[in-house]
């Protein structure tokens, strides 16, 4: 089968690699791959143009055309050179297969010869695994070098806020201007009476703003006021190494910053008591979350500072948006040591009354009575198995079982409540 018998595809790709940098533009690719398809009679019914690097698999463009032609649209490919193909393995060898079963007849590259046969595709093997090649070690030569760069003490990145990277010496070197405002910001916080959005309009109006021309946020602030960089020292690889580069900030003023940013991180004020002493008492009568405490702080005019616990939802119940507002642990206590909210006293008092008369129920010989009690104490736990009656008592009366259990067990008497009063007596066995 001549050329015009087969179907090409055009693709043409411009990697960002930095060893591509001069190579030729997708236009001009294109342009040169028509002349030569031209010249050689080749019939291409599309052009792919991709502009993703070929190191690693998953190029969607190429994957497109290779799928086009594993459905028939085309069995010949054609491009600049191999590389333009496959810089990986997995693509290369999706190539190789595609020669290997029919889909893929013919090849062309106008600055490189390939033909379908054995020898052509081991050749072109050997091209595809050069061109791997090639990006691995120019990846590790890349690396190298940083680390080199890195021990002669040469920042190998973007310079940070202040400096400058001279591309003529490829060195970091002061922005005088620059410089001047960020050593005044770190002398400001060193004060300890500014906080980090102080220091955001600080650097705002001198003119250091973020990239989309705002007040630089908080956490960049931060990040400014703790890197080393100013002190002559620079993180690569988490650690930290001696720059040779002029320092803008004294080792005694940062050390000073970092003690404030310390210090700030923490609470800034600190009560006797710990907003917990109700936490898990209660739920929220809305949403049913816990109920969740904390500190606040206010300043009067005067000067003056005080400090409050206020109980409020955790509003953790993302299908409800609760209104529950909080409220003062003053107020929260009143509530819970007022009368009206400790009716369960009178509950509490019958139900030791009724527990005073368990012995003598027990001992006596009516069985309503018996009856009555059981169904109080265990409900619709009572079993009765193999001839033997078991059961779990409920409610207030588990706990009445368990102390007569671990008093039964010590002293060998059963503890119960005396016929009146709040305080329990003891009944022998």
């Amino acid at each position: 089968m001549n050329n015009e018998q087969h179907k090409f595809f055009l693709y043409a790709r411009k990697s960002t690699d930095v060893e591509d940098k001069q190579v030729r533009s997708i236009e001009d690719q294109i342009a040169e791959l028509r002349v030569f398809a031209k010249q050689e009679n080749l019939n291409v019914v599309d052009i792919f143009i991709e502009k993703q690097s070929a190191k690693i698999p998953g190029r969607p463009i190429f994957s497109e055309m290779l799928k086009r032609i594993e459905d028939g649209e085309a069995d010949g490919i054609l491009a600049w050179h191999a590389d333009r193909l496959a810089r990986n393995s997995v693509d290369g060898g999706r190539i190789i297969y595609l020669l290997d079963i029919g889909k893929l007849a013919s090849l062309k590259f106008p600055t490189l010869w390939f033909e379908n046969t054995p020898q052509g595709k081991f050749m072109l093997n050997i091209v595809f695994g050069q061109s791997k090649y090639y990006v691995d070690s120019l990846s590790e030569n890349t690396k190298r070098g940083l680390r080199q760069k890195v021990k002669r003490g040469e920042y190998p990145g973007p310079a940070p806020i202040g400096y400058i990277n001279d591309s003529r010496t490829k060195t970091v070197v002061v922005d005088r201007k620059k410089s001047k405002i960020i050593r005044g910001a770190f002398e400001l916080y060193a004060e300890g009476n500014s906080r980090l959005e102080d220091i955001s309009d600080f650097l705002a109006q001198r003119g250091i703003l973020s990239r989309g021309g705002k007040r630089i946020h908080k956490t960049r602030a931060t990040f400014i006021l703790s890197n080393p960089f100013y002190t002559g020292l620079f993180r690569y690889s988490k650690e930290l190494h001696e720059g040779k580069y002029e320092p803008i900030i004294a080792k005694k003023i940062f050390d000073k910053v970092q003690e404030v940013l310390k210090q700030r991180g923490r609470p800034h004020h600190k009560t006797k008591y710990e907003p917990q002493d109700f936490c898990g008492l209660l739920k929220c009568g809305t949403c049913g979350m816990s109920i969740t405490g904390e500190y606040r702080v206010k300043k009067q005019k005067n000067g003056n500072v005080h400090d409050y616990i206020y109980y409020h939802c955790t509003k953790k119940n993302k299908s409800i948006k609760c209104p529950e507002l909080c409220i003062r642990q003053e107020e929260l206590d009143k509530q819970i040591s007022s009368q009206k909210q400790n009716d369960w006293l009178e509950p509490m008092k019958e139900w030791i009354k009724v527990a005073t008369t368990l012995v003598k129920i027990a001992r006596d010989s009516n069985l309503l009575e018996k009856k009555v009690a059981a169904k109080e104490i265990f409900g619709l736990n009572l079993r009765l198995a193999s001839r033997a009656l078991r059961g779990e008592p409920q409610n207030q009366w588990a706990a009445l079982c368990a102390a007569h259990e671990m008093a039964s067990k010590k002293f060998e008497r059963l503890v119960l409540v005396g016929a009146d009063g709040f305080e329990p007596s003891a009944y022998g066995l």
